[in-house]
């Protein structure tokens, strides 16, 4: 028995898709927040550490070093992309592939939103580096929205405009 309308599946399913995604992001950040004090790092690997650390800015701890009005930005800025891709990805007829990246923008960035609220801070945990080279501390959330935009940035630019042919005669030239 079928608790909903078909064409509502794909819905459904994204809704699903986004809350697990936000519950594992919330489930991680907490494990590791209680687990690790802030500021250390476990060794995993001599390229990758588990870590505590809190980010106040943005990507790239873009902003961390301000001193508190970046908080309401940021959390404008999330409102501002989580709102409208929502509403794009449940109400608008857009490719399969285009909803369920727009699902991992929404659960990554409604993730990072409830750190930023809570706390003020996200918390990053994963650690990648290589001798000098050091990636900034990121999280699942951070993940799941880096994942999405560059598979939309290999979809634009897989899908080239179409070809304009000229309509000049040899005469006209």
């Amino acid at each position: 028995m079928l608790l909903f309308h078909w064409r509502q599946r794909p819905r459904v399913l994204w809704v699903i898709l986004v809350g697990a995604l936000i519950f594992l992001d919330q489930l991680t950040k907490t494990y590791f927040a209680n687990t690790i004090a802030l500021g250390e790092a476990v060794v995993v690997t001599d390229w990758f550490n588990f870590v505590h650390l809190l980010n106040r800015g943005a990507a790239f701890s873009f902003l961390a070093s301000a001193d508190g009005w970046q908080r309401p930005l940021l959390i404008g800025v999330s409102f501002l992309v989580i709102v409208p891709v929502t509403l794009v990805c449940m109400y608008k007829k857009v490719e399969p592939v285009e909803r369920w990246m727009g699902g991992l923008v929404v659960a990554g960035g409604t993730s990072n939103l409830i750190d930023r609220i809570q706390t003020g801070a996200v918390v990053d945990f994963l650690d990648v580096h290589w001798r000098e080279w050091h990636w900034p501390a990121f999280n699942l959330a951070d993940s799941y929205i880096v994942c999405a935009v560059v598979v939309w940035l290999l979809l634009f630019r897989n899908t080239a405009p179409a070809k304009v042919t000229s309509t000049k005669t040899e005469a006209q030239a």
